[in-house]
């Protein structure tokens, strides 16, 4: 898995997220499982920011996790504020491999990566559908 340095460059769409009390464990530390939903709030933005899928989720369309791996790299605490970078890696012909890392939003240490695949999934047949045509996709891809 990449584990990127980093930059305002790399990813195309950034997103802050406050760390709230609620989230820790009792280890003191960020539960695993709520930094899943970090990068779930992220990738919600992120569609956002793509008006074609924007536009799209307006017909019943939307994208459905078929596939995480996820690695935390450093624990996230209460008091650090965060920023998540997504981008996309790969397109398919229904599909999206992506790309997301947390920061601490001040001194940029990395904290976990994620790579996910999504499949654009029309909510009213109960199937996956093609991806809408993004103009201009490349711009949205993850920079190495």
């Amino acid at each position: 898995m990449i584990k990127p340095e980093y930059s305002p460059e790399r990813f195309v769409n950034w997103t802050e997220i406050p760390v709230r009390f609620r989230d820790l464990d009792p280890l003191n530390h960020v539960n695993n499982s709520v930094i899943n939903s970090y990068f779930e709030e992220a990738r919600i933005n992120f569609i956002q920011h793509v008006p074609e899928f924007r536009k799209s989720m307006d017909t019943a369309r939307s994208f459905v996790l078929v596939h995480l791996e996820l690695s935390y790299i450093k624990p996230i605490v209460y008091g650090d504020s965060l920023i998540v970078g997504s981008s996309v890696l790969e397109y398919g012909n229904s599909s999206i491999k992506a790309i997301q890392a947390i920061y601490e939003s001040s001194t940029k240490e990395l904290k976990a990566v994620a790579e996910t695949t999504g499949v654009w999934f029309n909510l009213k047949t109960n199937r996956p559908d093609r991806l809408p045509e993004v103009v201009a996709r490349e711009k949205y891809l993850f920079k190495k």
